[in-house]
Order: structure tokens, then C-alpha cells, then sequence
């Protein structure tokens, strides 16, 4: 097969524990071509979606590439859509075209379409049952009510990843009135609220859910000493455990819809019994499984990704 991977700028990468370049040398150990683009390599020339792409392999110093070509989407087997939040206007136009190019022939993934569907914080309102206590506004008075109802909250931007920008607030913290002037924007921009879950200290779980169906293991994200954030990104430390059954009954039900909505690869976020995030674009994790278990989740999602590519 012939794949393209949109992926951020490739300096950017880890290649020894990134998620991406997992699948890619998984793919690559299949006999699969690979291909990569950036964001800006989407484009339309009049109504005719078109990508440039180059060639990519793995080397001993890394990875070789080719010279940039100009193809449209619909010659390759599969467009991996990779690229990291956060969720600006620029990502919101490459949906747009990602969208137009499925229309024309290419097969991408995630459905392009779902993805700006499915904000990663506000999904959770579309499974209650799951989710924690939470508030979603602009509105400081309301955050400020909220935090004096559950006393202990973070609040999150809707468009971050990693764990930026995410504060925890309680009563007595002399800096709400800063913390929300600034996240907010002086009520001009909206974000979430939660309430504090403390089982965060046993981690910040991390379920991937290939073509609808969740791995056996989770990665709990354990927070720093004194830090709020599970987050890899924010210096948590990663360590795979089984799913509980309460795991499994949220990753099974919210993975019968993601099927449905053509949401290959997502990873949820769980912590303690509580859906926090569903994480639609680029959800990491797989190395980190695939080291200390006996589960490759690379492995799994090409499985995935041939079968439903040959039906």
C-alpha cells in the first residue's frame, strides 16, 4: 500500500518514541510505501484537491527523503491524518480540504469531517454518564460559582494538547481572580471546567481505541511529584496497566459511536471512573504500551487499518 502520513514539521519528531513514526516503521516492515506531508501541503487548484508528498524511509541516521511531488490524494491507499492541536483556524481548513479530497476518491483518517466534529474536551457532554462534573464558558462569575460548588476544579483551554495551559483551582488560591482573566481572556474566550478528580495520582489513563475496539491495556499517566498534570508532555511518567472492567465499559460504549463516525485511531482519556477527554487527532502512547507489555499497538492498527482498507 501506498500511505501518506500528515505529520508536523519532522525536526519536530522523536522518532525513537513518537506514535506516528511506530505506525510508519510498522508499515515500512509490511513492504508498505510511505509518504509524508505537512499541513500547508493540502491544497486546491480550482475544485481538484491536491497534496505534495515526499517519499520516505527509514535509515540508520534516521530517514531519507525525495524530492517533493504534487499528486492528488485519491492515487494513495491511505492519508493518515497526524498533525498535533492545537485546533486553530489553519487545522479547521485543513479538514475542509481533507473533506473535499474524501469526496474525490482518497480514503482518510480520521473521517476529516469527525474530526472537526469532535472537539476533544466537549465530546465528553456527548457521553454524561461519564464524564465528570463540568462547566463550559467564557463567563468568570460562572466559572467562580462552580469552583465555590465543588471546591476543587481544573479549568483547560478547549483547542490545547499536552497539558498546556491547564490550571487547578481551589478556594483558597490567591491567584483565581489572574488564573481566570487569563485563561478566559477577560471573558472572551471559552474554556472547561472540571472538577478535580484525585485519582489523577494514580494517573491520567490513556485507552486507545482502533476501529471501535479498545487495546487490553491502558497507559496511566502518573503526574510529577506536586503536579496536577499526568500529561508525557508535562513530565508524567508512563506506565501500562490492564483495563478495569469500568475502563472497558466506557472504552466499548464510546467506541461503537467513534466507529460509526469513521474515527479510526483515538485515544480517551480517563481518570480514576471519569471520561475526561476523547482525542481525535493525534493520540500518542504506542511505544510506551508496546515497551512494557506484551501488546504492539502499532502492530494492531495496521492490522486494522489493511482489513478495513481491503473490504
Amino acid at each position: 500500500m501506498k500511505l501518506v502520513f500528515i505529520l508536523d514539521p519532522l525536526p519536530s519528531l522523536k522518532i525513537y518514541k513518537d506514535t506516528s513514526m511506530a505506525m510508519m516503521r510498522e508499515a515500512s516492515q509490511r513492504g508498505h510505501k510511505l509518504f509524508v506531508s505537512m499541513q500547508h501541503d493540502l491544497f486546491l487548484r480550482g475544485s481538484e484537491a491536491r497534496i505534495n508528498t515526499q517519499s520516505f524511509e527509514f535509515s540508520a541516521d534516521g530517514y531519507e527523503l525525495s524530492l517533493t511531488a504534487e499528486n492528488s490524494p485519491a492515487d494513495f491507499d491511505a492519508i493518515i491524518m497526524r498533525k498535533d492541536p492545537p485546533f486553530d483556524n489553519e487545522y479547521l481548513y485543513s479538514t475542509y480540504l481533507l473533506e473535499i479530497a474524501a469526496g474525490q476518491g482518497a480514503k482518510v483518517f480520521n473521517n476529516p469531517a469527525a474530526i472537526r466534529g469532535w472537539n476533544e474536551k466537549l465530546s465528553v457532554a456527548r457521553f454524561p454518564q461519564f464524564a465528570p462534573e463540568f462547566l463550559v464558558t467564557a463567563s468568570n462569575a460562572l466559572i467562580r460559582d462552580f469552583l465555590n460548588t465543588h471546591q476543587d476544579i481544573v479549568v483547560k483551554p478547549l483547542d490545547g494538547m499536552g497539558g498546556s495551559s491547564i490550571f487547578r483551582l481551589t478556594l483558597s488560591d490567591p491567584n483565581i481572580s489572574v488564573i481566570l482573566e487569563t485563561i478566559t481572556e477577560h471573558g472572551t474566550r471559552t474554556i472547561m471546567a472540571q472538577r478535580y478528580l484525585p485519582e489523577i495520582l494514580q494517573g491520567d489513563k490513556r485507552i486507545i481505541v482502533i476501529n471501535g475496539e479498545p487495546l487490553p491495556y491502558a497507559l496511566a499517566r502518573i503526574p510529577l511529584a506536586g503536579e496536577t498534570r499526568g500529561n508525557l508532555a508535562a513530565g508524567g511518567t508512563g506506565v501500562p496497566q490492564p483495563l478495569s472492567s469500568r475502563d472497558y465499559e466506557i472504552a466499548a460504549t464510546v467506541g461503537k459511536t467513534l466507529k460509526q463516525e469513521g474515527l479510526f485511531l483515538v485515544g480517551l482519556d480517563v481518570i480514576g471512573d471519569h471520561l475526561t477527554e476523547i482525542n481525535v487527532t493525534s493520540p500518542t502512547g504506542m511505544v510506551e504500551i508496546a515497551a512494557q507489555t506484551d501488546c504492539n499497538p502499532a502492530c494492531v492498527m495496521l492490522d486494522a487499518l489493511e482489513q478495513h482498507l481491503a473490504q
